[in-house]
């Protein structure tokens, strides 16, 4: 099989400083200092074992429009040990967000940008959360 794992997920954002207030300082995601000069203003995090990179770039996408619900909506999925802690940051934060529509213990919010999120609860971090998404 040629493909076997991910790397890295890119998103784009219009304010790098605003997103990182998201990334690193609500959802505790570590800064990787080894991003390079690419030209353009942009941050790299870790996400477990792969990489988040964040790029400062005119956003191509509607930002308005999307669905409320962001299991309706590409999105991004990871795991958390504990959904009831993550909904206490997002809570503190002030940020809004939906709960699951299939049943499991999972919510799904948006980043500043409008980038779609799920948190799904594994007993494991990075344990096998396998399912419908909605």
């Amino acid at each position: 099989m040629p493909v076997f794992d991910l790397h890295h997920v890119s998103l784009v954002v219009s304010d790098t400083a605003r997103a990182l207030a998201f990334y690193r300082d609500v959802l505790g995601l570590q800064v990787d200092h080894a991003r390079p000069d690419l030209g353009f203003p942009g941050a790299w995090l870790r996400l477990g074992e792969h990489g988040l990179h964040l790029l400062e770039l005119p956003n191509p996408d509607p930002v308005d429009g999307r669905p409320a619900h962001g299991g309706r909506d590409r999105h991004t999925a990871v795991t958390v040990v504990d959904l009831d802690a993550m909904v206490t940051r997002l809570q503190a934060a002030g940020l809004d967000y939906t709960m699951s529509r299939s049943g499991r213990r999972a919510l799904f919010c948006r980043d500043p940008d409008g980038n779609a999120w799920e948190f799904i609860e594994s007993a494991v971090a990075g344990g096998d959360s396998k399912g419908p998404n909605t």
